[in-house]
């Protein structure tokens, strides 16, 4: 009975601290300030799905006592700041009012109590999209290190509340490293990822099983990196890459990641066989990040002119390219299309991503190179691919990294890497995009508390949506790994 009454009394003190307060209200009187408050994340003004966790938030500085009014119609949510962890919107009452508030608005309105007065904010909205977003995001979890990790796996979170959970961690892989996931059409089972160290090699997901295929091919080609599934799942695009680092002694940039040789090549997952063609294969051009079109005809891909490296680094100028492709013969088209001239530009391109409807095209574009997630002025652009014009993603852009980026199956979401927090860690934030290619502003992916991104030292990388939770066993893509593994054919 001691135990039992305990635990009640523990759980009680958890539901109080982690939820808004049922006795809080508005004041009954108070000054209106011709400014918006300054919180954290910035979430003022924002589209968001009705499939999301609650945007908790909180004053900068830190408030005596402060109270948000979240409304729609005649729904309202009131709450009271938690101390420095700000405003803990409660989970079920965020559900409930979005569900009212789908294709309308919801108003904020923010309370501060300076002395014995309260004073309220100038009210900002989040915008309900009536546009679904697939419900999880996978992503790897890693420490910013240059060269040492300890810790690192590949994570999912349920993007409607704050469950996280491990679709593999190297605690249970030898420590080596895990990186590459990708699903064909945000499909959660079939999934192919790659794992470097000691039990290296290339793991393909499907249909409940898990096969590891041995991480050379042949005499020539080495590590399987930077998959696209062709959509029809029988095919997946590779590229195969000698990348090293350097370090800058005086530059904004403070390492580089140098590719010396790459190329792309075909995996045929039934006949289990690799195709290359001169198109694609070639010591006169570096080529990598292939991507699949949603019908399968076109890969697209970045290409620059091969430079001697580490001499001429910043000479490496990646354009975007695309190839025809013929799903019955398994062939090439001859000719190479280029949609941006990066060498022209004076820039270099890197994650070209199509949108599952084929509209449009999101990619990376920086300086030089196609490292770009250490490039301070690495942007997003978006290509609109029925008349080829290509401007920049205004709306998501800042003054730091924007780098990798993948859309929900709807074409209405994109997630999207981003250091704008800090210039160190990489965060996931979500933008809406509409039929048009008109991005919204975009949020930071919410955590349980406002404190949550000041004091969490991991990155999240290469952040992916998919329809459903991942749900392999973690022990058994584990115990795939202490397999040999299964030889690769060279077709040609």
């Amino acid at each position: 009975m001691k135990h039992t009454l305990s635990y009640f009394i523990l759980v009680l003190f958890a539901s109080l601290w982690t939820s808004c307060s049922p006795s809080a209200s508005e004041p009954q009187s108070a000054t209106s300030l011709n400014q918006l408050p300054d919180i954290f994340p910035d979430y003022v003004d924002v589209t968001i799905p009705s499939q999301i966790a609650p945007l908790r938030f909180m004053l900068r500085q830190a408030p005596e006592k402060a109270i948000v009014s979240i409304s729609c119609g005649e729904e309202k949510i009131v709450c009271e700041a938690s101390g420095e962890k700000g405003f803990l919107i409660d989970e079920k009452q965020w559900k409930e009012i979005l569900e009212v508030a789908v294709g309308k608005e919801l108003e904020v309105k923010v309370y501060e109590k300076k002395g014995d007065n309260w004073q309220m904010y100038l009210p900002f909205h989040w915008y309900v999209s009536s546009d679904s977003m697939d419900p999880f995001l996978v992503y790897r979890l890693l420490e910013p290190g240059y060269e040492i990790w300890n810790e690192m796996g590949i994570y999912q979170r349920r993007l409607a509340d704050f469950e996280e959970t491990a679709v593999i961690s190297n605690h249970l892989t030898g420590h080596n490293c895990i990186n590459c996931h990708s699903f064909p059409n945000q499909d959660p089972n079939q999934l192919v990822l790659h794992m470097r160290g000691q039990r290296g090699g290339t793991y393909l997901f499907q249909s409940g099983d898990i096969t590891k295929l041995n991480g050379k091919v042949g005499n020539h080609i080495s590590s399987l990196v930077y998959p696209s599934w062709h959509p029809s799942g029988d095919f997946i695009a590779f590229s195969t890459n000698q990348t090293r680092q350097a370090f800058h002694f005086n530059d904004k940039n403070r390492i580089e990641v140098m590719d010396y040789a790459s190329d792309l090549l075909l995996y045929d997952v039934k006949k289990n066989e690799v195709i290359t063609v001169p198109q694609l294969f070639s010591d006169k051009a570096f080529e990598t990040f292939p991507h699949f079109s949603p019908d399968g005809k076109t890969l697209y891909f970045c290409s620059s002119e091969a430079q001697k490296m580490p001499e001429d680094f910043q000479n490496v100028k990646y354009s975007l390219c695309s190839i025809s492709f013929n799903l019955e013969t398994r062939t090439f088209g001859t000719q190479v299309d280029t949609l941006f001239n990066g060498k022209h530009a004076g820039k270099s391109v890197s994650f070209p991503r199509v949108s599952p409807d084929g509209k449009f095209l999101v990619f990376t574009l920086s300086d030089y190179g196609n490292f770009s997630i250490w490039h301070k002025e690495a942007d997003l652009y978006i290509a609109n691919l029925q008349d080829r014009t290509v401007v920049p993603l205004e709306s998501a852009n800042s003054d730091n990294v924007e780098s990798y980026h993948s859309w929900s199956s709807n074409s209405r979401w994109l997630v999207f890497s981003s250091r704008r927090l800090d210039g160190l860690y990489t965060h996931p934030h979500l933008i809406h995009i509409d039929a048009e290619g008109k991005a919204g502003k975009p949020f930071i992916l919410p955590q349980k508390d406002a404190t949550f991104y000041s004091s969490y030292m991991q990155s999240f990388n290469i952040p992916e949506f998919v329809k459903g939770p991942v749900e392999y066993s973690t022990h058994d893509i584990a115990n795939s790994t202490l397999e040999e593994g299964k030889t690769i054919h060279l077709y040609r």
